[in-house]
C-alpha cells in the first residue's frame, strides 16, 4: 500500500469531493495485527508494569471496488464492520463532518481512505488550520533507573534513554514521576524523582522537560518535588494528582512563588465512561464538564484526553470549543506508534495542539519514512492519507 506524492494537493470542492467519494464502494474489509516494537525495552510509571518492548496492534484495511485503499489502527469486530460491505464511501464518510456515527470504530481508517481517494493529505482535506511542524516529546521516558530488577541501573538508565531519543531527534522528554507510590520508599522515591529531573536539565539543557505522576502524588508531595526542581524550567505537568479545584489553586500558588510557568494538563484519567457516544466520544459528560470548570479557572492549560476514546473525528469538533475555553490539546497516546503520526495530522488540520506525545518506535510492517523530526518537530508530509504505508 505505497505512497503517491502530492504534487499540487489541490483540493475539491465540497460538491467535488462528494461525487468523487460516491464513487467508490467499499469492496473488502481486512484485519491484520501488527507487531510495534519500540527501540528498548520501556519500564513502569507509578501506577503499572514494565512496558516491555512494544506490542501487537489490531489494523483494518478498506479496498474499494476501484482499487483505492485505506488503513489505520482499529479495535472492531467482524460484525461491526462487515455490514459496510457495498456501501458508498461517501454515504459514509463527508469532508466536512468526518465518518457517521455508524462507522465510528473506523474512523480512522475513512481518513485515510478518503484522503487517498481525493489525492489530499488527511491534514489538508480537514482544513490546514494548524502548522505543519508540531513539536514532540518522547513519552517513553520511564522509571529505567528501577530496570532490570535484579541490578537496576539507576539514574543512568533514565539518561541513557534520554540521549537515545535526542538521537532520533526528539527535544522533549517527558518524565514519569511518582516512584514513592508503589515501587520505592515514599522518601527514597520522591528522592530519586528529583534526581531524575535535575539529572536531565543538566545533561540535556536544550530540551523540554514534561512530568507526568499519573495521579501518584497527593498535592502536598508534588509540592514538594517542585520545590526541589523549581530552576528546572518545566514545560508541562501532567496529572501530578487527582485533579480538584482547591488543590489545584494551591499549585498555582506555589508555582507562582517559586516561578514555575509550567503549563497544567489534566484529563486523561477517567473514573467513569460515557453511557452512549457523544461529541467526547467515551468519556463522560461529568468528567469534561470538571475540566471545563477548572480550565474557566484557569486551573487546567491542556487537555489531555485520549485521541480514541474522544475519537478522530470528535476531536475535529470539539477543538472549537476547547479554544473559546482558552485551552490547549496534547491528546494522550501512549502505546501504538502509529498514534503520534494520526495525531500530526489532527494538529496541522484543525490546529490547537501544543505538543505531540512521541512513542519512539515503529511497526514491523509500516513504512514511516515519509515522516521526519527536524528540531524537535515533527514534520508532517504532504502526500496522500496519514502518510504511513503498509508494507507486504
Amino acid at each position: 500500500m505505497g505512497r503517491v506524492p502530492c504534487a499540487h494537493c489541490a483540493i475539491p470542492t465540497k460538491d467535488a469531493a462528494a461525487r468523487m467519494l460516491a464513487e467508490h464502494r467499499i469492496a473488502r474489509i481486512e484485519e491484520r495485527q501488527i507487531q510495534d516494537r519500540y527501540p528498548r525495552s520501556v519500564g513502569r510509571n507509578a501506577k503499572g508494569s514494565p512496558q516491555g518492548t512494544g506490542g501487537v496492534r489490531r489494523f483494518r484495511i478498506l479496498t474499494t471496488d476501484k482499487g483505492a485503499s485505506g488503513w489505520a489502527m482499529a479495535y472492531t469486530t467482524d460484525a461491526e464492520v462487515q455490514k459496510f460491505i457495498g456501501a458508498r464511501v461517501g454515504d459514509l464518510f463527508d469532508v466536512e463532518r468526518g465518518s457517521v456515527e455508524d462507522v465510528r470504530p473506523l474512523d480512522k481508517v475513512f481518513y485515510d481512505l478518503a484522503a487517498n481517494i481525493l489525492g489530499l493529505p488527511v491534514y489538508a482535506m480537514i482544513g490546514a488550520k494548524g502548522p505543519r511542524e508540531i513539536p514532540i516529546y518522547s513519552g517513553a521516558i520511564y522509571f529505567d533507573d528501577l530496570e532490570p530488577p535484579a541490578r537496576p541501573r539507576g539514574v543512568a538508565g533514565v539518561i541513557a534513554s534520554c540521549r537515545q531519543d535526542y538521537e532520533a531527534g526528539y527535544r522533549a522528554f517527558k518524565l514519569k514521576i511518582g516512584r514513592g507510590f508503589k515501587h520505592m520508599p515514599h522518601a527514597e522515591g520522591l528522592k530519586r524523582d528529583i534526581d531524575v529531573t535535575r539529572a536531565v536539565r543538566e545533561t540535556f539543557p536544550d530540551c523540554k522537560i514534561l512530568v507526568d505522576a499519573n495521579d501518584a502524588y497527593t498535592r502536598d508531595e508534588f509540592i514538594a518535588y517542585l520545590n526541589a526542581v523549581a530552576d528546572c524550567d518545566l514545560y508541562f505537568i501532567e496529572e501530578p494528582f487527582a485533579e480538584n479545584r482547591d488543590d489545584l489553586l494551591r499549585l498555582r500558588e506555589v508555582m507562582s512563588k517559586v516561578g514555575c510557568k509550567a503549563m497544567i494538563a489534566e484529563g486523561e484519567g477517567r473514573t467513569d465512561a460515557s453511557k452512549a457516544p457523544w461529541r467526547y466520544g467515551g468519556y463522560s459528560e461529568k468528567h469534561i464538564e470538571h475540566l471545563y470548570a477548572l480550565a474557566a479557572e484557569k486551573l487546567v492549560d491542556v487537555f489531555v484526553l485520549d485521541l480514541d476514546i474522544v475519537g478522530f473525528t470528535n476531536w475535529r469538533h470539539v477543538m472549537p470549543e476547547l479554544v473559546k475555553a482558552g485551552g490547549k490539546a496534547s491528546p494522550h497516546l501512549w502505546a501504538g506508534t502509529p498514534r503520534p503520526y494520526y495525531t500530526a495530522h489532527l494538529a496541522a488540520g484543525v490546529g490547537n495542539v501544543v505538543i505531540i506525545e512521541g512513542i519512539p518506535g515503529r511497526l514491523v510492517q509500516a513504512d514511516y519514512s515519509a515522516f521526519t523530526i527536524s528540531n524537535g518537530n515533527l514534520v508532517v508530509p504532504d502526500v496522500p492519507g496519514f502518510g504511513l504505508a503498509l508494507k507486504g
